[in-house]
């Protein structure tokens, strides 16, 4: 009789720490299936019990009840706060808990650099491969009739941004920085579209600012007069490719960017332009040349007669 009554506790404490165990590894430990690295995003409005059961189904809880409790006793504010969380390694219920109920998403933004004369098939690519979460589907149907828009400059984005708040990101900064030379813009007198793909080409075309402005003369001369502007960087575009030297079949492909078989602008830019290209495009040099070209090299030499040009071409390309 005396050993059952001195064993007892020894079965009090085992049935305790037994039942200890099943409810948190039942209710509060992290599930084995833990989806270790995941991105796990709350849209904006979702419910407190919208948001367990999200979590449920990732499998980063085990029991919405527990979850919504321990907000609820925990938490700063008696809901959880929308937005994009990273979960880098396993976490009980009462981290996430916490975690949701004050924002602490434990992400930091992700440096995204568009380069100057990117198109935007380009940033899409890049958009895609820096951001988790991307849709690069509905970037690329969202971007339609934006070439040219996107400003060249370095972004900071967070994992999951929608791609409203992306192009939003680009328009702001577009915005900002045609500000800063409006007034040379509207001094020029066109429109700011015709502005913006001759920025293009001359991004395409030539590195250097002289050189863009002196390109830029060349070839708003070339649409007064009525001549085709013959600019190779448009190639690219039609062809997906920067494929050089072009073929007498790749010059005489059907297209509307094609400059040597229609003349005036193209329908539109053919990648997103700098600044400095922009403003080059409405601070031409005037000079007596119709005719340039990129040697080797990449230095450009101009002609001011087809001759001129074609001895040129001789010269330093070997035609």
């Amino acid at each position: 009789m005396r050993r059952s009554i001195a064993r007892r506790p020894w079965r009090w404490a085992l049935g305790t720490v037994v039942g200890v165990l099943f409810v948190y590894f039942a209710f509060i430990g992290a599930p084995f299936s833990f989806p270790v690295g995941a991105y796990v995003s709350i849209p904006d409005g979702t419910t407190l019990s919208g948001a367990a059961q999200i979590l449920k189904d990732r499998g980063i809880i085990r029991s919405e009840i527990v979850f919504e409790v321990l907000v609820k006793v925990f938490g700063t504010e008696r809901h959880v706060i929308a937005g994009e969380y990273f979960f880098p390694s396993k976490a009980a219920v009462l981290r996430v808990a916490l975690r949701l109920g004050s924002g602490d998403f434990e992400i930091t933004p992700t440096r995204v650099r568009v380069s100057e004369g990117a198109t935007v098939q380009n940033i899409g690519a890049g958009l895609a491969k820096a951001i988790p979460g991307f849709d690069l589907a509905e970037f690329q149907r969202d971007t339609k009739g934006k070439e040219g828009y996107l400003f060249p400059d370095t972004y900071f984005f967070m994992p999951g941004e929608s791609t409203q708040e992306i192009l939003g990101a680009f328009s702001n900064d577009f915005s900002t920085h045609i500000a800063t030379i409006q007034k040379q813009i509207d001094a020029f007198g066109k429109p700011l579209s015709d502005v913006i793909t001759m920025a293009s080409l001359l991004e395409r075309e030539a590195p250097d600012t002289q050189d863009r402005r002196i390109i830029a003369g060349i070839l708003w001369k070339r649409i007064k007069l009525g001549m085709p502007l013959q600019v190779d960087a448009t190639f690219g575009y039609i062809l997906g490719s920067d494929a050089f030297p072009l073929s007498a079949a790749d010059l005489k492909v059907q297209s509307p960017y094609n400059t040597y078989t229609h003349t005036g602008l193209p329908p539109g830019p053919i990648a997103n332009p700098s600044l400095d290209a922009i403003l080059a495009a409405v601070t031409p040099v005037s000079t007596n040349y119709l005719y340039y070209l990129s040697d080797n090299n990449g230095t450009i030499h101009y002609s001011a007669t087809y001759a001129q040009h074609l001895a040129a071409k001789a010269k330093y390309l070997g035609d």
